[in-house]
């Protein structure tokens, strides 16, 4: 039934997610000090890794982990209903050029970032603390954003960044690169692809993500972690 394998691509799809965030966390935390913290403050991610390990401890890696745990469902499912209709829009035939994956792709993008601009934010903002007495917990950072700065300047911070600026080029990359490189095995081993090929296929599509967005990356953190909104 259509409705059932639907809803096993979502939970499927939500798992890896949160697989993809425990696994990938550390690292992350790692690209978001290297990008917000104070100029001299470290000498270099090796620097990061080590001096996070050492004053905080090995946990304070996985920092800001709770904000997109808690969001990778809705996230993915969005995503994921975005691209299927965003495929539709753009063209009637299911086979679609790589100029029409891409175009699809960032349009699911700009949808994505409803939801992954406060899990982004959040995160960010956690990430952002370095083992002092006044760190805050998820709850706290959420509750001071409100009641702040609101919806718009505060939970929503650094939205048109992430629509505008980063998810679009971001899954547009990600989904032509993904689609080129399964498409070329595809043409050697047939439609049913081994393991290897698909994964090799992600993570091709995973490289496009941050070739296309990294830059943009850079500035959303930044705009989320500032202590005001900014203007202009």
């Amino acid at each position: 039934m259509p409705y059932l394998s639907t809803v096993n691509d979502l939970v499927a799809g939500s798992v890896a997610g949160a697989a993809q965030v425990m696994v990938g966390q550390p690292l992350d935390t790692v690209k978001t000090r290297a990008q917000i913290a104070p100029k001299g403050m470290f000498k270099g991610p090796m620097d990061i890794l080590a001096q996070t390990v050492r004053k905080e401890g090995f946990f304070a890696l996985y920092k800001g982990m709770a904000s997109p745990l808690l969001g990778i469902a809705g996230v993915n499912s969005l995503l994921f209903a975005s691209y299927v209709y965003s495929k539709r829009i753009v063209s009637p035939f299911p086979q679609l050029s790589l100029k029409e994956i891409a175009l699809a792709g960032g349009m699911a993008g700009a949808a994505n970032a409803i939801l992954a601009s406060p899990v982004e934010m959040f995160k960010v903002r956690m990430q952002g603390q370095y083992g002092a007495t006044t760190d805050k917990i998820l709850r706290d950072v959420a509750k001071e954003m409100w009641r702040d700065w609101g919806f718009r300047k505060g939970v929503m911070r650094g939205y048109w960044v992430v629509t505008v600026a980063r998810e679009i080029p971001a899954y547009a990359g990600f989904y032509t690169a993904f689609e080129l490189s399964k498409r070329t095995f595809q043409s050697k081993y047939g439609e049913q692809l081994p393991v290897w090929a698909l994964l090799t296929s992600g993570s091709t599509g995973g490289i496009a993500y941050w070739l296309s967005s990294y830059p943009l990356d850079v500035i959303k953190s930044r705009v989320q972690l500032r202590q005001v909104p900014p203007t202009g």
